[in-house]
């Protein structure tokens, strides 16, 4: 199933956005999924929008293939922890492979079907959407070529999420390994965690060297540290709520 996610035009007769914009869903029980996950996103609005490559699989340059692709040590366990204290997990990915002409967007959605049967298998949660963009501002090639809003830390993809999950953004997070990750995230209005993997830890460490600020909300090893935050922040907050 696949939807328009970038604002740009649809054709009229496809369901596919003619620049190419596109959101694949869990494949097999696409309906169910998205039932469950907006009755309960309808209730408490919790959403963990994740980064993909670097924070749940590893950085392959320009990951398209399914052999290629390694899940991150305890991301199966660490979505599975999200899911079952009733956050949606919804993937937000630039995919400038598509622009650049490297792959294709079926290319895309059958990794991530890929991915979400590799999640079923290791006893992990599944994702519930993955929204990726498939546009570059410079390195484009035809329709691909635009200074799209899809395209983090543009908000796009975010907003588009919108359209099918409730989203209540003083408790919903975005985690990646990237700055850019962290600055749609605070573009959106949602607190923004870093994850060490990836990018993410040599970003944390330049950081401090430089002596900046952190840009990000806060830093974890991993996902599942990153989940265990996320989990006793929001417990807290219940518990400390009249």
């Amino acid at each position: 199933m696949i939807r328009c996610v970038c604002g740009q035009p649809m054709e009229s007769t496809a369901s596919r956005c003619k620049y190419g914009g596109g959101m694949s869903l869990a494949s097999g029980r696409i309906q169910q999924n998205i039932g469950e996950t907006d009755h309960m996103a309808g209730n408490t609005g919790r959403v963990i929008f994740l980064d993909r490559d670097g924070t749940l699989n590893e950085e392959v340059h320009y990951l398209h293939r399914a052999e290629d692709l390694r899940l991150l040590p305890g991301v199966p366990e660490a979505l599975r922890m999200l899911k079952e204290a009733g956050f949606a997990l919804i993937v937000v990915t630039n995919q400038a492979g598509v622009a650049r002409g490297y792959y294709t967007c079926r290319d895309v959605e059958a990794l991530h079907a890929y991915m979400n049967r590799r999640l079923r298998e290791n006893g992990g949660a599944e994702i519930d959407a993955f929204y990726y963009c498939p546009h570059h501002p410079v390195h484009g090639i035809g329709i691909y070529k635009t200074a799209c809003r899809c395209r983090k830390p543009g908000i796009g993809m975010f907003e588009a999420a919108e359209k099918t999950f409730a989203v209540d953004k003083t408790h919903s997070y975005m985690i990646g390994d990237k700055e850019l990750d962290i600055q749609a995230g605070h573009n959106y209005g949602v607190s923004s965690v870093l994850v060490g993997t990836g990018y993410g830890a040599e970003l944390k460490r330049e950081t401090e060297e430089k002596g900046r600020a952190p840009f990000y909300d806060y830093y974890a090893d991993d996902l599942k540290s990153a989940a265990q935050y996320i989990i006793k922040k929001e417990n807290e907050s219940a518990q400390a709520a009249p």
